[in-house]
């Protein structure tokens, strides 16, 4: 029984379990791109903000009632608050900090804007929104500091706030990544009200200390971290203090009391983050970790995680870093631990009791443009979404998108894309297009950042004078045009399908519905767009985002042509790998 609950789910009085309803929930619970999940509990709804790094808008932030389910209800960033144009990989927004202060009545988030990974330096400003509601409006961002990144806020029963972050170390000599720190804080104007305390560098061997984040249970202190890096290593470790500026003990164990991969490992101040030699070959879920911690309001314990599923036989991971779950208790002697008292991170788990779950959680997503506002699943690389070069307004029933940069650009690219959430999928569209130069082209694709893609599309061909459609696609920065992969397109519409299913590509087209849909290209394998294969195969791990399905225009001629889209679909068949 939960005894003191700070900054969790109010228990309702009045919830009666009758039946011990326990429901098995599948992991992940947020397919495709949604790392860092940042989970609390307000009034029996669950929240989660996860890192966007160089999508627009910026933080998705999803709902649940039965931890199950999770809706996408929108972003904490949107409104150019932020500035991503020219964004590197994997830059950008990092490890929102979702948080409700009960006494205002306040969600807080915090989070930081890496602008710099260049010389170990890793510049990030770290900033402050808040909202009483979920859905926003947000408040203007409240700067905090540049001495890290990974902030997170702490609400304590005395009305008092505090901030602790990862302080990065840049010198020689010195143990890397640097040493977790805390300070009291003024709530909103963001100042410091005490000195920062350096508290740790971690709780365990595997290096890497980042994302602290403080509870409070049975009047300690609780401080927890991810750990190894975010790769194989991943993990979550617990320290324990009387006092909130410490001195802070480590867990008994001395590991993480959440990972995919046990054995042991002693990394500290090693900067790799990949450690590809600790993949568990036992287990479909990898690189567990980043964990943050809600009491329910069942009076029971949950952390929400990241963790990644690579392609079958390999260290690829197109889907990126999802969001898990896993079922936690407090032991006798007030320490933290999984359930089942392992800290193996599972594929399922007992869902919150007595509480039914009404569906089967349904990744697929259409949207016929009927309506003003488009799916809020749309998101763009690098620049915000504005109606002056997408709309649903210029033409009833139809996104116009008018042609931007290149898709090797980082500064205006016309795309909207969604997140990949299956290992096999379709997604197709039908697009009208008028282009009347070679540099103008519209279609549909698969997109990982500027430097790796793949691209269906029609364009003008000057010989034929008249539109046809072919195949580009960037790998690792390079060019790579399929010349003999070329149908003409008479009058500008098509039919466009990408089958996506465990790493290759197969790319279909039709001119007119009621056709059987034709090869464009078969057999094409896109296994590098993923974290590790953007650096290479496998490389180190080179992104923290994932694959996103696209549709978009480019006009390096006059920025004055435009598609229209009549309708964009996306349908899982599967989402195991």
């Amino acid at each position: 029984m939960i005894k003191k609950l700070l900054f969790g789910c109010k228990t309702n009085k009045k919830l009666r379990i009758g039946r011990k309803l326990m429901t098995i929930i599948k992991n992940p619970v947020i397919p495709g791109m949604a790392p860092d999940p940042s989970i609390i509990c307000v009034d029996e709804r669950y929240y989660i903000a996860t890192s966007t790094f160089h999508w627009t808008p910026a933080i998705q932030l999803f709902e649940s009632k039965d931890l199950a389910n999770w809706q996408l209800v929108g972003y904490a960033l949107n409104n150019e608050e932020v500035n991503l144009r020219g964004t590197n990989t994997p830059a950008g927004i990092w490890a929102p900090h979702l948080s409700y202060d009960p006494q205002t009545k306040r969600f807080w988030l915090a989070y930081s804007h890496m602008v710099n990974m260049a010389g170990r330096e890793f510049n990030a400003d770290s900033y402050a929104i808040w909202a009483t509601d979920i859905r926003g409006p947000w408040s203007e961002p409240i700067y905090f500091t540049s001495i890290g990144f990974d902030p997170a806020l702490f609400h304590d029963e005395d009305g008092r706030h505090y901030l602790t972050i990862l302080e990065w170390e840049t010198r020689e000599g010195y143990q890397a990544p640097g040493h977790i720190v805390l300070a009291e804080i003024d709530l909103p104007s963001g100042k410091l009200l005490s000195p920062w305390h350096r508290v740790t560098q971690g709780f365990t061997t595997r290096g890497c200390a980042e994302a602290p984040q403080i509870y409070k249970h049975e009047g300690a202190y609780f401080l927890l971290l991810a750990s190894g890096g975010t790769g194989y290593a991943h993990g979550v470790e617990v320290g324990r203090a009387e006092t909130i500026f410490g001195p802070y003990e480590a867990h008994p164990s001395g590991e993480p009391i959440l990972t995919s991969s046990p054995r042991h490992l002693f990394s500290l101040g090693d900067p790799d983050a990949g450690h590809f030699e600790m993949v568990n070959p036992h287990s479909v879920m990898q690189k567990a970790g980043h964990g943050s911690l809600v009491p329910t309001h069942t009076d029971e314990w949950f952390m929400a995680h990241l963790m990644a599923r690579p392609l079958e036989g390999e260290l690829l991971n197109p889907l990126g870093r999802e969001a898990s779950i896993q079922r936690m208790h407090w032991t006798e002697d007030n320490w933290l631990e999984m359930e089942d008292g392992s800290n193996l991170a599972k594929m399922t788990f007992k869902g919150l009791a007595g509480v039914p779950i009404d569906n089967e959680p349904n990744t697929d997503l259409f949207d016929s443009f009927q309506e003003a506002q488009y799916l809020l699943e749309f998101m763009t690389p690098y620049r915000q979404q504005h109606q002056s070069w997408v709309s649903t307004q210029k033409r009833q029933g139809y996104l116009r998108i008018y042609g931007g940069n290149s898709l090797f650009s980082q500064m205006n690219p016309a795309i909207m894309a969604t997140r990949a959430t299956s290992f096999t999928y379709e997604v197709e569209t039908l697009l009208e297009f008028q282009p009347n130069h070679y540099s103008q082209t519209a279609g549909l694709g698969l997109y990982y950042d500027s430097n790796n893609w793949l691209y269906a599309h029609v364009t003008y061909s000057e010989e034929k004078r008249c539109p046809y459609l072919t195949l580009l696609q960037a790998k690792l920065g390079q060019r790579i045009e399929y010349v003999n992969t070329r149908v003409v397109v008479p009058e500008g519409n098509i039919h466009l399908k990408i089958r996506y299913e465990h790493g290759i590509a197969n790319v279909y087209y039709r001119l007119e519905e009621q056709e059987t849909w034709q090869v464009l290209l078969q057999d094409l394998s896109v296994a590098y767009l993923s974290d590790e294969g953007v650096n290479g195969m496998p490389g180190e791990i080179g992104g923290f985002t994932g694959l996103f399905n696209f549709i978009g225009a480019v006009d390096a001629h006059q920025h004055q042509s435009y598609a229209d889209f009549a309708y964009y679909k996306v349908t899982n068949h599967s989402s195991a790998s």
